[in-house]
């Protein structure tokens, strides 16, 4: 019988990597959902996520979207889409990207081209993992005005203000969701069953109805 065996998270940082290379890499990586690439003006990070990520990954992914329904909120899930901008020489694929005041924006488009239509306005960032690099300038240059940064079943929520992420209680995005609550649900999510968290998210979300 075969072992299947899970590997752990592995990240490699280039330096002095052309905007060519950084093509080329996504190219030929094409779809595999389990390697990301994030360009900073010549530093390349490669990661290899591991279960453990993207198990985290598809629980906040899963989050938002029940909030945003429970909320009356339409957004639009992007996944791990390659966010990026030549001019810029910056680049980056998060965890989970979701459009919401702009989703009407990006609507049924198969390709997004940031020199034209607007970034995503939520980026979730999970790192089970360091070093890694700071993705934070890229999301800044491209214009992301809200990030979540989940450490450790903590999540920290910014908000892009003059160029620069400052911390915030509340999300922009989801109005009524805090940092706190979010938290609480992703501990409960270790400690439920599935069928039981997904309801308790959604009457948690009831709960913050103005």
């Amino acid at each position: 019988m075969a072992t299947v065996i899970s590997l752990p998270e592995q990240k490699v940082i280039l330096s002095n990597v052309s905007w060519e290379t950084y093509n080329r890499l996504l190219v030929e990586h094409g779809e595999q959902s389990n390697t990301r690439f994030n360009y900073d003006q010549g530093t390349l990070e490669i990661m290899v996520l591991s279960a453990e990520h993207e198990r985290l990954k598809h629980t906040l992914a899963t989050l938002v979207e029940l909030l945003a329904g429970e909320l009356g909120i339409d957004v639009d899930g992007v996944g791990s889409t390659t966010f990026r901008r030549e001019d810029l020489a910056r680049g980056f694929e998060a965890d989970a990207a979701f459009y919401g005041q702009n989703a009407a924006a990006v609507a049924n488009k198969s390709r997004i081209d940031l020199t034209e239509d607007p970034p995503p306005d939520l980026v979730i960032e999970s790192d089970v993992t360091s070093p890694s690099l700071d993705k934070f300038p890229i999301f800044a240059a491209l214009g992301v005005p809200e990030v979540w940064r989940c450490e450790e079943m903590h999540v920290t929520i910014f908000k892009l203000e003059a160029g620069q992420y400052v911390v915030s209680d509340t999300s922009l995005m989801l109005i009524g969701v805090t940092s706190v609550g979010l938290g609480q649900l992703l501990e409960a999510s270790k400690e439920m069953k599935r069928t039981a968290w997904l309801h308790r998210v959604r009457e948690w979300a009831q709960t913050q109805k103005p």
